[in-house]
């Protein structure tokens, strides 16, 4: 039996959209819900980095393109390609919400968006715990996006992935624009 929902696939295959599809349903239907998504920043045509938006509103900074040239990249830097990872405003905005939804007192089942649980989101140690801990929590379903494995697993990656009581959807450019209702009706049977 599914306890949580995650999407995996190639990156820009469309996972964020649907997370945002699901959610709109979902918060039409009364259903209770929070969490997070990723959206890229784009100036001028390419794309500068990552934004961290949670479904309540707020919005601020995971990464940015990094100047090539920079010397003072001699403090600890967190850094996925050319981005850098401004883990302080990551932690600030999604930390307070993942702690705030495992204490929710609900008798209903509420909803986690987890968005995404990639390369750069996991340079915070506190991050992974709170997923842990929302995962074995039984009053939260866990609506999330995971990469597809690609190089050097990702320890919590593979975690989710393996576990008993996640069920996984790939998505695909062929079943994109197919799958919503599917991954509605399973988040609907975990919050049963």
């Amino acid at each position: 039996m599914s306890k949580h929902v995650f999407l995996t696939g190639p990156p820009g295959v469309g996972k964020t959209t649907l997370i945002q599809k699901v959610t709109q349903a979902l918060k039409s239907s009364g259903v209770p819900i929070d969490g997070f998504y990723t959206q890229e920043v784009r100036e001028g045509g390419r794309r500068t980095g990552f934004d961290v938006v949670t479904l309540s509103g707020n919005r601020g900074p995971l990464s940015r393109v990094s100047p090539s040239s920079d010397s003072s990249a001699s403090r600890r830097e967190y850094r996925v390609g050319q981005y850098v990872v401004d883990l302080v405003s990551f932690e600030q905005l999604v930390l307070p919400m993942l702690r705030n939804v495992n204490h929710g007192g609900d008798t209903e089942k509420r909803i986690c968006v987890i968005d995404e649980i990639g390369k750069m989101e996991l340079f915070s140690q506190a991050f992974i715990q709170a997923v842990r801990q929302t995962l074995a929590g039984s009053g939260t379903v866990v609506l999330g996006t995971i990469p597809i494995p690609k190089g050097k697993p990702l320890d919590l990656v593979e975690e989710i992935r393996s576990r008993k009581d996640v069920k996984v959807f790939t998505v695909s450019k062929e079943n994109r624009n197919s799958i919503l209702q599917d991954i509605l009706a399973a988040v609907e049977s975990c919050r049963k």
